[in-house]
């Protein structure tokens, strides 16, 4: 069981004992934002971002670094996703701050906890009938519906409702022809789809799902991140019993 109130009372303990060294205050300003957004205290979760925002020169297009002659995943997709907001008619995302708790392995740490589990839920929920009733959808609606989909399948998984959350994500896959530019959702539902058949016992379907997320797609945002997860779970289903045909 995760204990949220105890690990932000110690990096606030980490702040509070040294001020020499920064970079040590930056590393518990992103835990300590991470721990408010998985409660949705998002004033509070602001507010250790925007000292990030100030004291650090992270995920700003003009300041993307670059390591081997690349650039950092995650700084692209930053990048990407911002440019919504910069467009001559700018579209709002949907849900970012639990797009990006789950890019950064979030939803694995709040599935633990059924409580915020259940409250991020009634968010994504809320989110699907806004998105439901938009009078005027933009192009990024199959995209954004997409990405509720399957964040509400993860939550329902997480709470043992298994069988909604495979609607959810077999309605994302369903969806891949009409997404434009968030690419990357098919191979992760894939992968969330196989570790749902794992859960369920169905181990050779759990197989099949997850190596179609490695072989039939590249090229698409966090492909690196999603490798080394499918990598994870190939792994363990090596050493589990025959599933069910």
């Amino acid at each position: 069981m995760c204990s949220v109130p105890k690990a932000r009372a110690r990096f606030e303990e980490c702040i509070s004992s040294q001020q020499e060294w920064k970079q040590i205050h930056h590393l518990c300003y992103w835990e300590l934002m991470w721990t408010h957004s998985f409660q949705q205290e998002w004033q509070q979760a602001y507010r250790y971002a925007d000292l990030l925002c100030k004291e650090s020169r992270w995920q700003v297009e003009g300041l993307k670094q670059r390591l081997a002659g690349k650039s950092i995943p995650m700084e692209k997709f930053a990048v990407r996703k911002s440019r919504r907001y910069k467009a001559a008619q700018p579209v709002p995302l949907v849900i970012p701050a639990m797009e990006m708790m789950y890019v950064w392995n979030g939803f694995t740490i709040v599935g633990k906890r059924a409580d915020y589990t259940e409250s991020l839920l009634v968010t994504i929920e809320k989110a699907e009938l806004q998105l439901r009733n938009d009078p005027n959808p933009s192009e990024f609606h199959p995209d954004d519906s997409s990405l509720v989909q399957m964040l509400k399948g993860l939550c329902l998984k997480n709470l043992g409702r298994l069988l909604q959350a495979e609607l959810c994500f077999t309605q994302v896959l369903s969806s891949e022809s009409r997404i434009r530019y968030d690419h990357f959702l098919i191979p992760f539902t894939l992968y969330e789809l196989g570790l749902l058949y794992k859960e369920q016992g169905d181990f050779i379907k759990a197989t099949t799902f997850i190596e179609k997320a490695k072989t039939n797609y590249k090229d698409y945002s966090m492909e690196s991140r999603l490798h080394f997860r499918i990598h994870a779970a190939l792994s363990s289903l090596k050493g589990s019993p025959v599933g069910t045909p």
